[in-house]
């Protein structure tokens, strides 16, 4: 039975990923931030360990329990936990950027370094980054979670060419839309880090809240987690496994359209889509 690790498990991708893992036959360590969700996904069966990204100390008490657990034995990690911090680039203080970076890049980065020996004692596994179509290209009132993104993209393609003579894989899932609590997240980090009432983006923030409160998928093309499992199985599974996933029509039409249109081609329709928050939910 193979070890691996899911990072972000209370709900969404990383949850539906732990629980398809685990009915595949693999033995599944599913990491949670909050004690209630750790409490509830132990209750489904789930091996369960602590994890806050955002601190150091948690992440490598994670790490030696992991080994611990494992005895040291890991096949693959999946790389999830992550939050999206809504917000014009000129509101974003440096205490919410390092906010993002903390839980987006630094604790992912922190933990795979802290997980390489093993991979390496067996020169064999599979690393999986859990990205966006955000790091590929970039929507207005989003760049903390966009640059976080385009790091988290940068990490992985260098660690893959470190990695080449190795039969350590890397891969990096970039999905487009999927039905998750991503929204009501980025909501509440909205609230909790913009100064909204002396922004002179507060009228758009006022667009930005209708958005992100609503409750049902109104994109077209988005899809369940599932979607994002059937990538990850792929990754674990087959011999070798694509440096890239993209997941849903968006993520597929973005990239494509990045490398066929000129830059400010582009931009325009990047910021005719962000102008039609109001409409319709465009959170890729």
């Amino acid at each position: 039975m193979k070890n691996v690790l899911v990072t972000g498990c209370s709900s969404g991708i990383g949850y539906c990923v732990a629980k398809g893992l685990q009915a595949r036959g693999y033995r599944v360590f599913a990491t949670a931030r909050k004690q209630e969700d750790i409490q509830r996904l132990e209750s489904e069966g789930l091996q369960v360990i602590e994890l806050d990204l955002a601190s150091s100390e948690s992440v490598n008490d994670a790490a030696n329990e992991l080994m611990l657990r494992t005895s040291n034995e890991l096949y693959a990690v999946f790389h999830n936990g992550a939050y999206g911090q809504p917000g014009a680039v000129e509101d974003l203080s440096r205490t919410c950027l390092e906010k993002q970076f903390a839980a987006n890049v630094f604790g992912w980065i922190e933990l795979n370094n802290r997980l390489m020996p093993l991979f390496r004692q067996n020169n064999t596994g599979r690393i999986i980054f859990n990205s966006s179509i955000l790091g590929i290209v970039s929507l207005a009132y989003r760049g903390a979670y966009n640059a976080s993104k385009y790091a988290i993209e940068g990490f992985a393609d260098t660690l893959r060419q470190e990695l080449f003579d190795t039969n350590i894989q890397v891969s990096l899932i970039e999905p487009g839309p999927i039905e998750s609590r991503f929204r009501a997240n980025a909501l509440q980090a909205l609230h909790d880090n913009i100064d909204i009432e002396t922004s002179f983006h507060k009228q758009r923030y006022q667009t930005e809240i209708q958005r992100l409160s609503k409750q049902e998928a109104v994109v077209p093309f988005t899809l369940p987690p599932e979607a994002v499992l059937k990538k990850i199985i792929h990754a674990l599974e087959s011999k070798r496994a694509k440096p890239r996933y993209l997941v849903t029509v968006p993520s597929h039409l973005f990239s494509r359209l990045k490398c066929l249109l000129p830059i400010r081609w582009f931009d325009k329709l990047l910021v005719r889509i962000s102008k039609s928050g109001s409409k319709q939910d465009k959170t890729l």
